[in-house]
């Protein structure tokens, strides 16, 4: 059995797991269908995401601007959520692209342990701390959309593996980075700016990255679920209509110009982190903090 068989294998059987588990909890509260609404933001994130954009983002400035998830639920509900669609995404990248088995295990394994550990905490913040972290978490995704529409991301080598004090730089980022994406900032820029910088091909980053959220998705999902720290008909709302949007992308478009659409997620997203950070400050009155219940019921 090769590495990359061994992994999807792996994978599949944490998958399984996750939908059982996730599945057992839907049943017992009661299985509400996701509105169109919904279901679009799941198609549209992460068709724009096997692209190469990612969608933690701009699913949270949907949520936020459409006022569909409580702001304290939304980094569970972008994990629970995407889950399946990224799912989908590391099983065509780990397939075509041949990183060293090494490099993609270990990094995949340290992001995996850097999301269980941070799921534990953020999953249990209150509300306002959640609104001052993505308020910052979405101002950093917003300087890497423009980084990258402007053409400023590293280009990296040609090497598809790290070795020695290189491969350790690279499990200690992929275990932050993964501790952060229980925060809901995507992996995907972070993870293409280290790989490059590490002096890797950019197309290791999409095995690297997609691989690691497959694996570390289900696992904080997990936390996310157990402490009911997320909005179930908006996560199934990105999970039914997330798989088709990564299958389009990935097999019939495959590539798109995507400079201006860069630009204007990270107006969007900019737009986002001011809303998100100016309801941190306005909710931090005792009057205020009173009345900042939930915006939608489950």
């Amino acid at each position: 059995m090769t590495v990359r068989t061994l992994l999807l294998s792996l994978l599949a059987a944490i998958v399984l797991a996750y939908l059982v588990v996730w599945g057992r909890e839907v049943a017992r509260r009661g299985f509400t269908p996701p509105k169109w609404l919904e279901l679009a933001i799941g198609f549209v994130t992460n068709f724009f995401d096997t692209l190469g954009i990612g969608s933690f983002a701009p699913t949270t400035s949907m949520f936020k601007l459409w006022r569909l998830v409580p702001d304290e639920r939304i980094p569970g509900t972008l994990n629970v959520g995407h889950t399946l669609p990224t799912v989908a995404e590391a099983i065509i990248f780990i397939a075509i692209v041949s990183v060293a088995p090494v490099t993609l295990i270990t990094l995949i394994a340290a992001a995996v342990i850097g999301s269980w550990l941070g799921a534990g905490v953020v999953a249990k913040w209150p509300r306002r701390y959640v609104q001052v972290g993505m308020g910052i978490a979405l101002l950093v995704a917003a300087g890497l959309f423009i980084e990258k529409s402007a053409g400023g991301m590293p280009s990296g080598g040609h090497s598809l593996e790290l070795h020695g004090t290189l491969l350790a730089i690279g499990i200690i980022g992929n275990f932050i980075l993964g501790a952060l994406m229980t925060l809901g900032i995507g992996l995907y820029a972070p993870a293409m700016i280290m790989v490059s910088l590490l002096g890797m091909s950019p197309l290791a980053a999409f095995p690297i990255m997609m691989g690691s959220c497959a694996f570390l998705m289900p696992v904080c999902s997990w936390r996310f679920i157990r402490f009911d720290a997320y909005t179930v008909r908006a996560a199934l709302g990105l999970a039914i209509g997330g798989v088709p949007g990564v299958l389009l992308a990935a097999y019939v478009v495959k590539s798109l110009p995507l400079h201006w659409l860069y630009v204007l997620v990270a107006i969007v997203v900019v737009y986002t982190a001011a809303m998100m950070l100016r309801s941190a400050i306005v909710e931090s009155t005792p009057e205020a903090a009173v009345g900042a219940g939930a915006i939608v019921s489950d």
